[in-house]
């Protein structure tokens, strides 16, 4: 209950922040343009990354918090981009899990994720991605995994509107998912729902 209590937050967040993109575009003095790039095309972003496991992953994880940087690189003007992305991303564990008799307190996790993918804006402002890639994790002995690089892919959706001339806020949801990192244990894949706020020069 608790963690559906979170993914409808996270959802009323971005409903949120899109009405206000919605309104902010309806108004006709109100450019609609998502064009707010640097000179040669490319747009830059810096962003907060927060999120809630999901899966065989929550029962040990409760919520994750990170910071992430992000390039779209322009195929076709204002409606197709390339993206390149990389962050930090820290994965709070639980207190007190109980495993079998023994209550136990999982150690966070540490990633590192790298990713690449395509951005796609059908209307003004609103854009569908999909980025995959490989997620770093920096503290494998202390989590008891035997891996240290995992696959991981993001399809997200958001809403991108300029707030001057040069910058603009990118709001996102998406699911994000990794393979194992320990073999043959589905709890060391990495699930979660996350939101992004951005923001973009």
């Amino acid at each position: 209950m608790k963690n559906l209590f979170k993914v409808s937050a996270l959802a009323l967040a971005f409903a949120g922040l899109a009405f206000g993109a919605k309104a902010q575009t309806s108004t006709p003095t109100t450019t609609t343009t998502t064009s707010t790039t640097t000179k040669s095309g490319i747009r830059y972003s810096i962003g907060v990354d927060a999120g809630i496991p999901l899966g065989d992953f929550k029962d040990n994880y409760k919520w994750n918090l990170g910071g992430s940087v992000q390039a779209d690189i322009p195929v076709v003007s204002n409606q197709l981009f390339v993206t390149v992305n990389a962050g930090y991303n820290n994965i709070f564990g639980k207190n007190d899990v109980v495993v079998g008799n023994t209550t136990v307190s999982p150690t966070d996790f540490h990633l590192i994720p790298v990713k690449a993918g395509l951005k796609y804006f059908p209307i003004s402002n609103f854009y569908v991605q999909g980025e995959a890639g490989a997620a770093f994790l920096l503290n494998k002995s202390d989590v008891g995994a035997n891996k240290s690089t995992a696959f991981v892919y993001a399809p997200q959706v958001g809403v991108q509107f300029p707030v001057s001339a040069s910058s603009f806020i990118d709001a996102g949801i998406r699911y994000e998912a990794t393979t194992k990192y320990a073999t043959g244990v589905d709890a060391s894949k990495v699930n979660f729902i996350g939101l992004r706020v951005a923001y973009g020069f």
